[in-house]
């Protein structure tokens, strides 16, 4: 397949690639700077397309031909951050796809974003409280994130996380949803990478939100 990963030159982007590479899919990277990008990538025959993810003709470069889009995005965390731009980002990167006649679109976020298969856990209940409290602005632009693409009338997967570290993968032993599978607090980088990227083929969790843990 041909896909598409936006923020992929972050943390987990960078795994997405590389796990998304392995299973033999060819790959577009959308990057903000490209002083991150590997240079390994180059080998591998890596599409790059470099542009804010605002920035709507970058988006639809990045998105015309693709077979799946995976969006590593995450709200920055500095508290002096404004706006809402990944909100207005991934609007764009739907609003492509619809175009284009793009339907499988995977993402990552937290337990804030609520699947109604959860049946609401403490620890659920705990990240919202801290994410309202502690991070507002990342906190909304997280939810918004997730509304857009919840509400696209695509075929799409959130893939739910908590308290992600790096290391080497020890394998997702714990998916599904809050309040009857048990999800874990703590996961590898290098799990959560694994896990998105095979959602591309994947359609078990086709519209649903996932939580995994190791």
């Amino acid at each position: 397949m041909n896909v598409t990963v936006f923020g992929a030159t972050g943390a987990i982007g960078q795994l997405v690639v590389d796990e998304l590479l392995r299973a033999g899919h060819s790959v577009t990277a959308y990057a903000r700077n490209p002083a991150k990008v590997p240079p390994s990538w180059s080998e591998k025959n890596v599409r790059l397309v470099v542009g804010e993810i605002t920035d709507a003709a970058a988006v639809e470069k990045a998105v015309a031909g693709a077979d799946a889009v995976v969006s590593a995005l995450g709200p920055s965390l500095d508290r002096k951050a404004t706006g809402l731009p990944l909100v207005e980002g991934t609007r764009h990167i739907i609003d492509t796809m619809r175009r284009h006649g793009v339907r499988r679109y995977v993402g990552n976020g937290t337990p804030s974003v609520v699947d109604e298969r959860d049946k609401p856990t403490f620890l659920q209940k705990l990240v919202g409280f801290l994410g309202r409290r502690t991070l507002p602005r990342a906190y909304r632009e997280l939810l918004g994130m997730s509304e857009i693409v919840m509400t696209s009338g695509l075929d799409w997967t959130i893939v739910r996380f908590s308290a992600p570290r790096n290391g080497p993968a020890r394998g997702v032993r714990r998916q599904g949803f809050f309040g009857t599978d048990k999800i874990g607090v703590k996961v590898t980088r290098a799990d959560i990478a694994a896990f998105t990227a095979a959602q591309v083929s994947d359609e078990r969790y086709v519209n649903a939100a996932p939580a995994i843990s190791n």
